[in-house]
């Protein structure tokens, strides 16, 4: 039995839930969410909770998974998402240029990223990158394909890691 899909997710104040045939679009002070519901799952707005039910037991793995993405939406629209990246190294950096990131991660040339629409990307720092939208899984796609540019080597830890991330050190080879 699914326990997170059994739970009942509560619905903030400024935030209103809409439930169309197969379709969730949830409303908030960030902006505005939408998803479809896969067949075999029904979802009801009662007394400002939402309720996610399934039609049989061949419906299981999307249960919980409705569940918390609707939960996540619900997150998004009223706090948003936040990736923080750093870049360990020497001349490694972040730029932000318009709806571009200009990455220096060692290679010859500089690395351009694109930025998809719904994000926005803030660098304080040279050596920091905040990522911030109300999609969490567009947030964390874009962080994960700038940190895939140079991930971080187990040697010298240089790289680009998230905020707080742990790498395992390895021992370099030691002389005769």
């Amino acid at each position: 039995m699914s326990r997170i899909g059994n739970r009942k997710i509560s619905i903030p104040e400024n935030v209103t839930v809409t439930v169309n045939d197969n379709n969730v679009v949830v409303k908030g002070p960030k902006g505005e969410l939408s998803t479809k519901l896969t067949k075999g799952i029904s979802v009801e707005v009662e007394n400002n909770e939402i309720v996610v039910k399934r039609d049989n037991d061949s419906f299981k793995t999307m249960h919980g998974t409705t569940n918390a993405n609707i939960n996540n939406m619900i997150t998004g629209v009223t706090t948003g998402f936040e990736k923080k990246l750093e870049a360990v190294g020497v001349g490694y950096r972040f730029q932000v240029k318009g709806n571009t990131v200009v990455v220096n991660a060692g290679y010859s040339h500089p690395v351009e990223m694109i930025v998809p629409e719904g994000i926005t990307v803030e660098a304080p720092s040279n050596t920091e990158l905040f990522i911030r939208g109300i999609d969490k899984c567009l947030v964390g796609e874009f962080a994960a394909n700038i940190r895939k540019i140079r991930q971080p080597e187990p040697y010298k830890g240089k790289g680009i890691r998230y905020s707080g991330e742990h790498i395992i050190r390895k021992e370099g080879k030691k002389a005769a």
